[in-house]
């Protein structure tokens, strides 16, 4: 008895450092696959996740015991789907619970192909992402394909649009198109101008759904509750053969030794899943100028100093968050003052104010949303009063003219009366 009390003693350490918003690569992360070969031929993509730190649990998306959560806690951090054509998720998880678990806060990769199944298609719907509704269809270009040994159809196409790297991403998939009406959704990679979307098999009859830049290959949103999602319509952009390809684009004379593929998707994969752009705000301070102890009720006209310290997760430590358009509201049904904070590029951030002359129930607010970082929310609130009847001026400055006036009308009256009483 004694052993297992000490077994479970030593495992509570370990229970307790899973999942922490103190540490975010510490995280457990589920992938579904359409057959386990493709953990060998992904194998670059998954280890580099696992050298970050992330636990990678293995699953068929068929397999009838996964499970998402149990007993109303999530066993997972993120979900990556890598299984294309599955028709329907085994054991308790669907398109709905997939949905769910984005909208508890978690985070989704989803990789698509030509062979995408309509429950794939279904996901990245509703995360405002479109596929080419011809399920023959795949992304064209007689301009900026890969040259390779044989000439092909063109479908395997070498693209540097909306990137930073050293070499063109290597692509062969579906195109997909943006949801308007979803201002959360970024284009990451997107096709060239002399893209199409159509069966490379076939001849054209009508102009295709999809032409040019309007074509997404990679996609990603950020929700609202900051939870990320990453949408590629190519499984074959995560594959050691596309991370290790050379690769020559059409028209260029320069023939790189090694895609971007790998140097694209490790960065990106770092934002989906919060090692990058990931924020966190703590010590929240409000007092009055001169003070250090916060106070349970303000009054009108108080000088006071609000300041909050905000850092950013580098992938290792939190560091120093440094921006200039962090901004604080003093708010009551509508901002009474709004204020930009300094910073010390120590990730402290501060201001200074006066309460305006208006009593009630007050909220200092921090909405702070940046296009890439998770956005933060903070707010407390606190009671502002009037002056009590003592604590208002006797003598106001700018009434001395009447005060002199009333006294100089008093004073004849009270000569008057004294002078009668004296000759009385």
């Amino acid at each position: 008895m004694a052993k297992l009390i000490f077994l479970f003693l030593t495992l509570i350490p370990i229970l307790c450092t899973s999942f922490t918003p103190e540490k975010p690569s510490d995280q457990r992360i589920l992938v579904l696959l359409d057959d386990f070969a493709v953990k060998s031929s992904h194998s670059l993509f998954f280890k580099s996740l696992q050298s970050r730190g992330f636990d990678l649990d293995f699953k068929l998306a068929d397999d009838p015991k996964i499970a998402l959560q149990r007993y109303g806690q999530y066993l997972y951090d993120a979900l990556v789907l890598f299984s294309p054509t599955i028709e329907r998720f085994g054991g308790s998880i669907d398109a709905a619970a997939i949905l769910d678990f984005v909208d508890s806060g978690h985070d989704l990769i989803v990789a698509a192909d030509n062979n995408a199944s309509d429950l794939i298609r279904e996901i990245a719907t509703e995360c405002g992402v479109d596929f080419d509704e011809d399920t023959s269809a795949v992304v064209v270009d007689h301009s900026g394909y890969a040259v390779s040994a044989t000439e092909g159809d063109h479908t395997l196409i070498a693209s540097d649009d909306f990137i930073k790297s050293d070499a063109p991403v290597l692509f062969q998939g579906i195109g997909h198109s943006l949801n308007p009406s979803n201002s959360l959704v970024l284009k990451v990679l997107s096709a060239s101008p002399t893209a199409f979307s159509a069966n490379p098999k076939s001849k054209l009859t009508s102009p295709p759904s999809l032409l040019g830049s309007s074509i997404s290959l990679v996609s990603v949103i950020q929700a609202r509750n900051n939870a990320r999602i990453l949408i590629s319509g190519s499984l074959s952009m995560f594959s050691n053969r596309f991370f290790n390809s050379g690769v020559q684009k059409a028209g260029s004379p320069t023939k790189h030794d090694k895609s971007g593929n790998e140097q694209f998707f490790t960065e990106l994969s770092k934002w989906v899943l919060h090692e990058r752009g990931h924020l966190k705000a703590v010590n929240v301070q409000h007092h009055k100028v001169g003070e250090t102890n916060e106070p349970s009720i303000y009054r009108i006209n108080d000088d006071l100093e609000y300041s909050v310290e905000i850092y950013e997760w580098s992938g290792k430590s939190w560091e120093p968050y440094v921006a200039d358009d962090v901004q604080v509201q003093f708010y009551m049904m509508s901002p009474y003052v709004l204020k930009t904070l300094s910073n010390d590029k120590k990730g402290h951030f501060f201001t200074s104010f006066k309460v305006p002359d208006v009593y009630g129930v007050f909220q200092f607010k921090v909405e702070y949303d940046r296009l890439g970082y998770t956005s933060l929310s903070l707010s407390k609130q606190i009671p502002v009063r009037p002056f009590r009847h003592n604590e208002y001026e006797r003598f106001i400055p700018a009434a001395y003219p009447y005060y002199g006036a009333a006294f100089s009308m008093a004073m004849p009256n009270t000569i008057c009366v004294c002078a009668v009483r004296t000759l009385v």
